[in-house]
């Protein structure tokens, strides 16, 4: 392979790529990849300036900005695994009913026994896991289980990382949002008080949707007793459910799905309404090329949502925004200087999901809030699995469901990025 061809060899790096489980190895890694990447940066952007278009500096600089991509990515997914893993719950085995119950669902779930159907229904009232009837069938898995499958695509799902996430009892969530309107003013001791306006209430309305996977065992790997039943369906559940979510969560309209960020009515921001997203244009056609409108977005957002804000932005996006510099010449985009932050940009970390759009015109490839305020996602309680050895013999298949629902809560806390035709 030719220098050309490797980023890490034309600058002169040959050692193994960083172990891509060690944060600590990823972060250094990447600063020594950025360092590379503003230097041959330089070296383009002189030709250019030089009227001399370098194809192969070009080449040079794309590929190793893609590398950095690569990193950036598998230090955010490390970092957001280890945060679950933290987070994930110790277990439900010290309540004797909610133990009871696990131990029933895993012999169950790995023989499909009948004789145990009508003891698992009164298991998981028993274990105070679900007093509702499901005309579908399958049953709850046990807590455990469930607080597994949530770490794991919690660990996968940007959306979940950064939003605000409620479990759920029933089939919808109502929010009451006051849009103001209260009268008030300074009155002495014993000056009269005139009555005030009654403020003004909408309501919100956040229904939970169905979503499903279908993972598939044979019956021998079952039968090896060797096998944390939770953590593989957790495994295989978690890339089917974080990709469906991933997407409702920015372009969802909403029927059948949640709804998605991107879904809403846009306007330009010196128009926004409740209801509404506004937007900052880019100032660059069918480019995100322009600094002063990225300093405009930021700018958009009202100071005390900007406390915990982010960028939201796909790898492709992100390719173009590392190039960005100020007046004097100095790259917006920064990387972290330790392990467990984030690339920043305006000082503000940046998040990517490849699920927001590609840069083009009448896009919005880019958005800017504090999506813990601004975006909700709805859960309701309890996992479901529907156990089937039939459909596809010798595979046993688990058909399994859980509900989920999602969309603006603050229509202030989330501004956007339009390109300009």
């Amino acid at each position: 392979m030719s220098k050309m061809e490797n980023p890490r060899k034309a600058r002169g790096i040959v050692a193994v790529r960083a172990d891509m489980s060690n944060p600590t190895a990823i972060l250094e890694e990447l600063q020594k990849t950025f360092a590379a990447f503003k230097d041959e940066h330089e070296k383009e952007l002189k030709g250019i300036k030089a009227n001399f278009a370098d194809v192969v500096q070009t080449e040079k600089v794309d590929k190793i900005n893609a590398e950095i991509s690569d990193l950036t990515k598998a230090l955010d997914e490390t970092n957001r695994a280890l945060a679950a893993l933290r987070t994930g719950g110790a277990g439900s085995d010290a309540d004797p009913a909610k133990a009871e119950h696990a131990a029933v669902f895993n012999k169950w779930f790995r023989k499909g026994d009948r004789a145990i159907d009508a003891d698992l229904h009164e298991l998981e009232v028993k274990a105070a896991l679900s007093t509702d009837s499901d005309p579908d069938g399958g049953y709850l898995v046990p807590e455990q289980m469930s607080e597994t499958i949530d770490r794991v695509v919690g660990s996968v799902s940007v959306m979940r990382d950064v939003s605000n996430v409620m479990p759920i009892s029933t089939d919808t969530y109502k929010k009451l949002v006051s849009m103001g309107g209260t009268g008030s003013g300074w009155v002495s001791e014993k000056e009269s008080r005139s009555q005030t306006d009654t403020p003004t209430l909408r309501e919100l309305v956040f229904n939970t949707m169905e979503l499903y996977a279908n993972p598939a065992a044979t019956q021998k790997a079952l039968d090896d007793g060797a096998i944390d039943i939770a953590q593989w369906l957790a495994d295989e559940v978690a890339i089917e459910f974080s990709e469906q979510e991933g997407e409702a969560f920015i372009s969802g309209d909403g029927v059948g799905k949640p709804r998605g960020i991107l879904s809403y009515p846009m306007v330009a921001n010196a128009s926004y309404a409740w209801g509404k997203v506004g937007f900052v244009a880019s100032g660059a056609a069918a480019a995100v090329t322009d600094a002063d409108a990225f300093i405009d977005l930021f700018g958009a957002l009202k100071q005390k949502y900007r406390m915990d804000a982010s960028w939201l932005m796909s790898d492709d996006t992100m390719l173009k925004v590392r190039k960005l510099k100020d007046g004097d010449g100095t790259y917006l985009f920064k990387i972290p200087d330790s392990k467990g932050e984030l690339p920043s940009l305006l000082g503000k970390p940046i998040r990517t999901d490849d699920f927001m759009p590609t840069v083009a015109a009448n896009k919005f490839p880019i958005a800017f809030g504090n999506f813990n305020r601004g975006y909700l996602i709805v859960d309701r309680v309890g996992i479901r699995v529907l156990r089937d050895p039939y459909t596809n013999k010798p595979y046993v298949h688990f058909y399994t469901t859980k509900r989920v629902g999602g969309g603006i809560s603050n229509f202030e806390a989330i501004k956007v990025m339009k390109v300009t035709t």
